[in-house]
């Protein structure tokens, strides 16, 4: 028996990796100490979670697939990775899949790996743990192909910032190690989503918004009036904000929202790369706002200058929509 193409061992080892990196994030928030420091202000931070996870993540993936290019969100120093931050098993499931005849010939070099070890790193910082996900994707061509999200907190709800940090004074007082769970105690924490453009996208139960529902899902934490413009434009029914691009495609796909709007340049390459390869696997779309495509090659700039639009139904509803002066701000 032939052995399994390339993008599929990659997809079948980012699984592992992903599931090991939700383990480090839970630990590092479990230990109370999340070495937070700002990069380029109060919005934009970093965490000992962040740094740890895009260790394993790279260090894993480039150990078996030393060819890849792999370009993660983190400006970290080359070190020695403690062998304790390395994954090499591999998700058997997805190596029992056919890859796409279109994809089977593809070599490691020709494919870049987009790692964002931590999206949502502000919501992780206040508590807001159902915002968080790592994200792994997978370009060729510079078309983002195949993509791992791992939530590590599914069924670990927070109800909001202020609840967290009520839960947590509580569970101080009271030497609690977990908070603030609202999950039974046999639920199971965290799950990994994952997807390949002409094999679909698994690990969740794909929904859709009903018809003539507006759900417009966009930024928490980096609103402005472009933003806000943009949506209005829409005439949505309701307007959610969360963080975490990984998290707005999860509603889109999980049918919590029918559009993921961000008029706004401060959205990377890793952010998106995961999202969209699993939004496209079940037939949705991810463009900027002006609806041309995110290229993925390794020599792109790692900024969506021109915002996101995502939908995993009638894009072209929310695109028409787009005023002309979002659009005329946002060059790509």
């Amino acid at each position: 028996m032939a052995s399994p193409a390339v993008l599929m061992r990659l997809v079948a080892s980012a699984y592992s990796v992903a599931e090991k990196a939700a383990a480090i994030v839970r630990k590092v928030m479990a230990g109370g100490d999340l070495g937070i420091v700002e990069k380029c202000g109060a919005n934009d931070l970093q965490t000992k979670a962040d740094r740890l996870v895009q260790m394993s993540i790279c260090s894993s993936l480039s150990r078996k697939f030393p060819k890849l290019t792999i370009i993660g969100e983190e400006d970290l120093p080359s070190y020695d990775v403690d062998e304790e931050l390395i994954e090499n098993g591999q998700y058997e499931e997805i190596l029992k899949k056919t890859c796409p005849p279109q994809y089977s010939t593809i070599k490691e070099e020709e494919l870049v790996v987009w790692v964002d070890p931590l999206d949502g790193t502000k919501e992780y910082t206040e508590g807001l743990l159902d915002h968080v996900t790592v994200l792994i994707g997978i370009a060729y061509g510079g078309k983002a192909i195949a993509g791992i999200i791992n939530q590590p907190y599914y069924n670990y709800e927070v109800k909001s910032a202020s609840d967290a940090k009520f839960i947590e004074r509580f569970a101080n007082v009271y030497s609690l190690s977990h908070w603030p769970c609202e999950a039974g105690a046999d639920a199971v924490l965290g799950r990994t989503i994952w997807g390949v453009l002409g094999l679909g996208a698994f690990g969740f139960q794909l929904k859709e918004v009903p018809d003539g529902k507006h759900i417009i899902i966009t930024t928490r934490s980096h609103s402005s009036k472009m933003v806000n413009d943009c949506i209005g434009a829409m005439n949505p029914d309701t307007v959610v904000r969360v963080g975490g691009a990984g998290n707005k495609v999860i509603h889109l796909i999980e049918g919590k929202a029918s559009a993921y709007v961000f008029a706004s340049p401060g959205c990377k390459k890793w952010d998106t790369c995961a999202p969209e390869a699993i939004l496209h696997a079940v037939g949705g779309k991810l463009t900027d706002i002006h609806g041309n495509s995110l290229h993925y090659n390794k020599e792109v700039k790692h900024m969506n200058s021109a915002g996101v639009l995502a939908t995993l139904r009638n894009f072209d509803y929310y695109a028409s929509r787009v005023p002309d002066s979002v659009k005329q701000a946002l060059v790509p």
